[in-house]
């Protein structure tokens, strides 16, 4: 397993540079770039610009762990949807041009209030994770869905999408929840997607009421070799709080 971290908080005022500067100092491998922040690692950069980004990193000897987008399916309105999707493919293709392995998407809510039924909507995320596989497989990318929202973020939601995509390049981002803890385990959560997990998020690691041991034994006894990802709040001191971060996380290896 490799340590990195989400530019959702602690790296949100960051640019490229800092990010890489900071994991070289910390022991980080890499990050995954959340959209719309500071570093300006987006769409709409040129061709040149991605070639700049993409050296940058490989240079400073840190990967690019994924694109953490906000993309979600579950509105009411077809034209949203497509949007979405087309917003994902879009940024698929900056993950390609970056070298980068995925992009991170999320499910985001139901329709019950809309009079639409529950599996309704969980088969029209599906539905749309499926496009958005295979036009990502074709670029050599991953799409990574990640376990959230207050509605969907349930395993066996979760895994109806999963189900209803029907891709082999769709895979689980596992959000390190409390919600998936019961009677103190994760066992039931993980029988339901830890065949499909593709990415890891985790968060404070001092949280003990969390069973942090037994995710990175199953993550290791499975095999898994990608990234667990620190979605932690912003400090104003990010190299000692991830020095920090980086001990607890060896201490926790199988």
């Amino acid at each position: 397993m490799k340590l990195g971290f989400v530019t959702y908080q602690i790296g949100k005022d960051m640019d490229v540079p800092t990010l890489i500067d900071v994991c070289q100092k910390t022991g980080f491998q890499g990050v995954e770039l959340r959209t719309t922040h500071a570093h300006g690692v987006e769409s709409t950069l040129s061709a040149a610009e991605r070639h700049a980004v993409r050296k940058q990193f490989e240079d400073g000897g840190v990967e690019i762990a994924g694109i953490g987008s906000a993309f979600e399916y579950h509105a009411v309105e077809e034209s949203e949807v497509k949007e979405n999707v087309a917003g994902t493919i879009e940024y698929a293709q900056l993950a390609a041009d970056l070298g980068c392995p995925g992009v991170k998407v999320r499910p985001n809510g139901l329709q019950v209030e809309n009079g639409i039924p529950e599996e309704k909507t969980l088969e029209q995320i599906g539905l749309a994770l499926r496009e958005c596989g295979q036009a990502a497989a074709d670029l050599g990318v991953a799409i990574r869905v990640e376990v959230h929202g207050r509605d969907t973020k349930r395993p066996d939601r979760m895994r109806t999408m999963i189900d209803h995509a029907d891709h082999d390049n769709v895979y689980i981002c596992w959000n390190s929840d409390f919600g998936e803890v019961v009677d103190g385990t994760i066992e039931e959560a993980w029988n339901l997607l830890g065949s499909k997990i593709g990415l890891v998020h985790i968060t404070e690691l001092w949280k003990t009421e969390y069973p942090w041991a037994d995710l990175f034994a199953r993550l290791s006894s499975s095999g898994y070799d990608g990234y667990t990802l620190a979605e932690i709040p912003a400090n104003d001191d990010p190299e000692r709080i991830l020095h920090y971060y980086k001990a607890v996380w060896d201490a926790y290896q199988p």
